[in-house]
């Protein structure tokens, strides 16, 4: 949005003017004021830290209601739900005409097997994307592998019979805007990209999704690319392509995606492999330090103490009878430490 035009929208919000405004991650500048914000959406909830999203809260004198949505919460929200701190809905079912996306694990040695399969589909008159991990920490020899793979797949299938586009971080906006509108055409039969396909991408046609080196993809990340596929009537397919040379939780997490597609089940993995968080701070994942408890294993005790604490709270709202005494003097020992971030899902 040019300069002027956020002039505008900035000073619509501010007088009231503007009912709803749809926007990404600009929207929590401290520039953008709202005159009464009643509520927030906040999609692909797992693309945003603890930090960004409470200000979101603080846009408003009294906070507005808060709607998170994501095909995977991550660890700490996914705590917040059996807390109880948090609402939930869950959407379990495909849109009519939708088939559930086959997934595969597959080694590097079967790649032969893995290419004939794409011309196959693609006989069929179906694309592919080809999904390369691009993490900061390595991302030159990331690259590097990107380019490589990329090379190797226009080898693999050469033109004028298959075409290729690549999608990455690098390129600038317009030639990714120019090559994926291709593909989103038809023009290509292949995409060959990074995780910058993550969302937002919606070609119903595509029908294979191989994912190489899987293993460094979390599990979030891993769903989150399966599901571009499987967006339309054709029978869809995720690949995870590795190494023989696997961690545990890469075998639990590649074991989880070939498993199940459902986004909860996927979360509680994810829960009891990375830890919940700190629910009273901004991390999203690692080890809650509780003394005894195990917040997946204990989950039933927990909605137990939850229905007993909310009990007591509507018979001595303010803690004030004598058998209360010691739960007000936690608490108060508690408070000492509250800050807005265990409000935030």
């Amino acid at each position: 949005t040019n300069t002027s035009d956020r002039r505008k929208i900035h000073e619509s919000l501010e007088n009231g003017e503007l009912q709803i405004l749809i926007g990404t991650h600009a929207l929590i500048e401290d520039k953008v004021k709202f005159k009464n914000l009643g509520l927030a959406i906040i999609d692909e909830q797992h693309r945003f830290g603890v930090a960004q999203r409470s200000k979101l809260w603080q846009k408003n004198t009294s906070p507005p209601h808060i709607l998170v949505m994501t095909a995977t919460p991550i660890p700490r929200t996914l705590a917040m739900s059996v807390y109880g701190d948090l609402d939930m809905s869950i959407i379990d079912e495909l849109p009519p005409g939708r088939k559930p996306v086959k997934t595969v694990h597959r080694f590097d040695k079967n790649r032969l097997k893995v290419f004939g399969f794409i011309r196959d589909e693609i006989k069929k008159g179906r694309q592919v994307y080809i999904v390369y991990p691009l993490i900061q920490e390595s991302e030159k020899l990331d690259y590097k592998d990107l380019m490589d793979g990329y090379e190797s797949v226009v080898r693999d299938f050469p033109q004028p019979e298959y075409q290729v586009s690549i999608v990455h971080g690098k390129m600038k906006p317009e030639a990714k805007e120019y090559e994926m509108q291709r593909f989103v055409e038809g023009k290509t039969q292949i995409m060959v990209a990074t995780t910058v396909i993550e969302v937002g991408v919606n070609v119903p046609n595509a029908s294979v999704m191989i994912i190489e080196s899987a293993e460094r993809f979390g599990l979030s990340q891993l769903h989150q690319l399966r599901g571009r596929v499987g967006r339309g009537a054709d029978q869809s397919y995720c690949i995870l392509m590795t190494s023989h040379k696997l961690s545990n939780d890469s075998k639990v997490r590649l074991e989880t995606m070939t498993r199940t597609n459902d986004g909860f089940e996927i979360a509680e993995v994810d829960l009891k492999l990375r830890g919940p968080g700190d629910i009273m701070g901004t991390q999203q994942s690692g080890v809650l330090n509780l003394k005894i408890a195990d917040i997946v294993k204990d989950r039933d005790i927990l909605k137990h103490a939850r229905f007993y604490a909310q009990q007591i709270l509507k018979q001595d709202p303010s803690l004030a009878n004598q058998e209360n005494k010691v739960l007000l003097n936690t608490y108060k020992q508690l408070s000492k430490y509250k800050n807005i971030w265990n409000y935030i899902g």
